[in-house]
């Protein structure tokens, strides 16, 4: 966390290079541990293979006004089979855990409209509900209106605007990420979103 302070202060090409040694040190190689164990526990879990993936810290910067070079955040995502991933990020001050999919390709959104417009749909909105009465924090739908041929007024249509889901865990304490016991923390917090994760399975 205080790499990615000074990162925020000096978010340039010349002074990452030079402190290269530093972020192998205190981001990458500890990241990478974490990940290894967090993914063994998940697949225990599940039954089935996860894959942890550290994204790059190097920005995108073909289409975006902002031209600072490096990310001053750490973004870690869990994938299994299905459209939808674990995640951990964190940068100084704020600290998330998260479950879903940043954006449905054709095929699930098909699917998940389908799921959500029919009775499975009545048990995703309850779910959701519950999730969202223990504290955490859902995407909102980036359609202002319900996609054809459903009706405007269907019982679901919050459900049927979202191109996207994603359920968050923003009130952890950062010092959840400490200590060699932090890989089993976080795995156990991920279960919140088990529920979620298990209608995605289901039903994407």
């Amino acid at each position: 966390l205080a790499f990615l302070a000074e990162l925020q202060a000096h978010n340039d090409r010349d002074w990452f290079n030079a402190q290269r040694d530093r972020y192998e040190a205190h981001v990458l190689h500890p990241s990478r541990a974490f990940i290894a164990e967090v993914s063994d526990r998940l697949s225990a879990k599940l039954g089935r293979p996860v894959e942890g993936r550290l994204y790059r810290m190097a920005r995108d910067l073909r289409f975006s006004k902002d031209k600072t070079p490096y990310n001053v955040h750490v973004h870690i995502g869990f994938i299994e089979a299905g459209p939808a991933i674990w995640m951990v990020g964190f940068e100084p001050g704020r600290f998330a855990l998260g479950y879903g999919a940043f954006t449905f390709q054709p095929e699930p959104l098909s699917r998940w409209r389908a799921a959500a417009a029919a009775p499975s749909g009545v048990a995703l909105a309850q779910m959701l509900d519950r999730l969202t009465h223990r504290g955490l924090r859902l995407s909102e739908p980036e359609l202002k209106r319900v996609p054809a041929p459903h009706p405007a007024d269907h019982p679901r249509a919050a459900l049927l605007r979202h191109k996207s889901l994603t359920a968050w865990e923003d009130r952890l304490p950062m010092t959840t990420l400490y200590g060699p016991d932090a890989p089993a923390r976080i795995a156990e917090a991920l279960k919140v979103f088990t529920p979620l994760r298990d209608w995605m399975t289901t039903h994407l």
